[in-house]
């Protein structure tokens, strides 16, 4: 069994296929490049070649988070290089597939395994942007978006069933010259305090990496904080409509996720209120009810932090409830 009693959790907890914070089912909770953009420099009197411009990139790295809680199976997965439609599927040719095969059960797993390939800065990389620009009126000036589309599904399942998920990724001209590539958020740990206690540092990691999880009481509150180091949040600098530029501070946000259980709120974080005072970041989580586990239950929690600029990153931890 994956997860002890979290079936008799699922099918007995029945607004939980209403909520989506709650993860029955197989889903893509996240995807996140390293490096999410990248700078170029560009001479507007005199425009590089898409030769030129591709020497100046990096390799990057794409990763994907997979939840499949209900079941102990692996997993089929395809990763392709592409420009994405509105509905972040591949939206014509050229299309270059980064990774195809199979992926251990990632809830149970050890070593964790990682759905990943890499974007190698090379011919292939070149003709999905060249692609890209086509039909762009800016002609890149305002920068030039592709992207990775995820196909996975379970291993023997119908591939017509299979999850589709798509991550963009862009590159931009040094305009403004201060202009600087986004990196992916961070944060230093999770604040967890139950019942208005002094709060604990959240223990990381999937359940079966824990010894000894969190533990809650059914239908005990937990309020779990991110917290942030000084310099989590980049500044950063647009070009604007009339020549000049314009600094933004990054507004972090927070996508809470779990197997079982409530959250008070899926999504926390974003950019200050109208009177200038910043978004609350912490949500608290609730054990489900005794009537529903059938004895100690571990429940699978997953963070996903963003930023505006295509950054991501995610955290696992686990919430043991014991009746």
């Amino acid at each position: 069994m994956k997860h002890v009693a979290l079936l008799a959790v699922c099918s007995s907890a029945c607004a939980s296929f209403e909520n989506e914070d709650i993860v029955i089912d197989m889903r893509v909770l996240a995807m996140a490049a390293t490096v999410p953009d990248q700078v170029v420099e560009v001479d507007l009197e005199n425009p590089p070649q898409p030769l030129d411009l591709l020497d100046q990139l990096v390799a990057t790295r794409m990763c994907a988070l997979v939840a499949d809680p209900t079941f102990d199976r692996r997993l089929r997965y395809s990763l392709t290089l592409c420009v994405l439609n509105n509905d972040e599927r591949c939206r014509e040719t050229p299309q270059v597939v980064l990774a195809d095969g199979f992926l251990d059960d990632p809830d149970i797993t050890v070593p964790a395994p990682a759905l990943c390939a890499t974007i190698e800065p090379d011919g292939n990389l070149a003709g999905v942007v060249l692609k890209a620009l086509e039909g762009d009126v800016l002609r890149g000036l305002g920068g030039v978006d592709y992207g990775v589309s995820l196909r996975v599904g379970g291993e023997g399942d119908d591939p017509d069933l299979a999850l589709l998920a798509g991550k963009t990724l862009r590159v931009v001209p040094r305009i403004p010259d201060e202009r600087r590539a986004n990196t992916n958020p961070y944060l230093q740990f999770f604040d967890a305090a139950k019942d208005g206690l002094d709060p604990i540092p959240l223990p990381m990691g999937r359940c079966v990496d824990q010894t000894a999880p969190l533990e809650l009481v059914p239908t005990q509150r937990v309020r779990l904080t991110p917290i942030e180091p000084p310099d989590a949040r980049e500044t950063y600098v647009v070009p604007t409509i009339d020549g000049q530029q314009q600094m933004f501070t990054e507004s972090l946000t927070y996508q809470w996720l779990a197997a079982a259980g409530s959250y008070s709120s899926g999504s926390t974080g974003g950019p200050r209120d109208f009177s200038g005072n910043p978004a609350p970041l912490f949500s608290d989580f609730r054990a489900p009810r005794a009537e529903d586990l059938t004895g100690v239950t571990d429940i699978p929690i997953w963070i996903v932090q963003r930023d505006e600029r295509l950054g991501a990153a995610w955290y696992e931890s686990c919430i043991r409830v014991r009746p």
